[in-house]
């Protein structure tokens, strides 16, 4: 009886909040500061209410990170997501830890995804290179050091190991 009348209570206040024209803030904080590093996002950029973006990324023009998606610059390293492109459900996109300066292949540690590339539901990126026009499956994972090379097409599921390269095709 108690949560019927606690939730009653709250869809009532948060009717009369938006009849009044006040707007009514989630608890979920989707856009978060890190040491400093916003997220940078233009107007047209869709950031989902439960994704969460966190530091030093980058979202170009039409870019979008869907519902559940978690893209996390919180070491030293940056992450950018190209014209475009789309992180889609529960995908996690991270860099490897800050005391890492370069990747055995002499790369800098960050994350480049292209433009207008798709990263399937589930996936995982840590520290790779993306090219343009790429279509990552569902729940594909792609660690450190991988470079993907524009046009290719990753299998649901696939893995791609550190310092692999998948050509371009």
């Amino acid at each position: 009886m108690s949560n019927a009348l606690g939730r009653m209570l709250r869809e009532t206040g948060a009717a009369l909040k938006a009849a009044g024209g006040m707007e009514i803030f989630a608890r979920h904080r989707n856009i978060v500061l890190f040491r400093s590093a916003k997220p940078f996002f233009t107007n047209d950029t869709f950031i989902a209410p439960t994704a969460s973006v966190i530091g030093d990324v980058t979202n170009w023009d039409e870019s979008s990170v869907w519902y559940n998606a978690v893209v996390r610059a919180d070491s030293s390293h940056p992450i950018t997501i190209g014209f475009c492109s789309n992180v889609q459900e529960g995908a996690v996109v991270t860099t490897v830890s800050e005391h890492v300066s370069a990747l055995d292949t002499g790369l800098a540690p960050l994350t480049h995804i292209g433009h207008y590339v798709s990263i399937g539901a589930g996936s995982v990126l840590i520290s790779c290179r993306i090219g343009d026009m790429v279509e990552v499956g569902d729940k594909c994972t792609i660690l450190e050091g991988a470079l993907v090379e524009s046009y290719a097409k990753l299998e649901a599921g696939s893995l791609v190991p550190p310092n692999a390269r998948i050509p371009s095709g």
